[in-house]
């Protein structure tokens, strides 16, 4: 069983769950304030391991007309400014292999959005920062083809790898997640995360931008925690309406307190049995 160590933090699938949550694009700084400190204070309160997530920029959008964010250069200096600010470690997506090298000086967990999880100069660049990985598995992906990716990473000597599922595609507009694949990526002893807001996507159900299932966020993530994963990753909103991305996938922020303890309380119970 791999054990993934940084900033004190202990990722494992048999560990106590990590959670990595944030706002599914860098919005405006009042917004980005309110999620990133409440964050922090709820996962404090519930002893919870927490890596903060926003994207920089959303390069795989619906439409031409969808919010991709502030960019690179402007949003790699407000991660940095709140890294400072908060003491807190950061995630992020990179995009490119350049990109990968840039954001390293920033990030403290890069990320490897699904459908660029097979782009080898990528994975390549992406091991050369020494830094850990979160490998989003490609929709189009069976688990087993994550063994291949993880291959990869082991010739380009990077071993710091955690595999994350985010659904998979079933016919049109719709994901589903297949809890057997999960323990079959378990079997990979990579410590697995469990991207449960976007899951719940509607690729393109709304015409030009994506519809979700927000409502249906707890009992999702109840189904896969009960596997005993190594971490949560969670999109969340003071208003998911207006949320400028992912809006209908994101769990309401003042609803965030009574999740986090019913997905501690249910990890431990899981764990006391392994």
């Amino acid at each position: 069983m791999k054990t993934i160590k940084f900033n004190e933090i202990e990722i494992g699938n048999d560990k106590p769950f990590v959670l990595i949550a944030g706002l599914n694009v860098l919005e405006d700084e009042k917004t980005i304030e309110k999620v990133i400190s409440e964050c922090i204070e709820t996962t404090k309160n519930h002893n919870i391991p927490y890596i903060f997530k926003a994207s920089y920029d959303k390069a795989n959008r619906s439409s031409i007309d969808s919010y991709r964010g502030p960019g690179l250069e402007k949003g790699l200096k407000i991660l940095s400014e709140l890294k400072k600010d908060y003491d807190v470690p950061i995630i992020s997506d990179v995009h490119t292999p350049k990109e990968a090298e840039l954001a390293s000086d920033i990030l403290d967990v890069i990320q490897i959005p699904a459908f660029l999880s097979r782009q080898t100069d990528l994975i390549e660049a992406a091991c050369a920062t020494s830094l850990p990985l979160n490998i989003k598995k490609g929709q189009f992906l069976a688990p087993s083809d994550m063994t291949n990716i993880l291959d990869k990473c082991s010739y380009f000597q990077n071993e710091k790898i955690m595999i994350c599922e985010r659904g998979t595609s079933f016919g049109y507009n719709n994901l589903v997640v297949d809890m057997l694949g999960m323990v079959e990526l378990k079997d990979t002893k990579s410590p697995v995360i469990f991207d449960v807001t976007h899951s719940l996507q509607r690729p393109g159900g709304l015409g030009n931008k994506a519809d979700g299932r927000g409502s249906n966020v707890l009992e999702l993530a109840r189904s896969g925690m009960s596997l005993g994963l190594a971490g949560l990753f969670l999109e969340t909103h003071p208003d998911p309406d207006a949320a400028l991305c992912d809006g209908p996938c994101a769990l309401p922020l003042d609803k965030l307190d009574s999740f986090l303890h019913e997905i501690k309380c249910l990890d431990q119970l899981i764990k006391s049995f392994e």
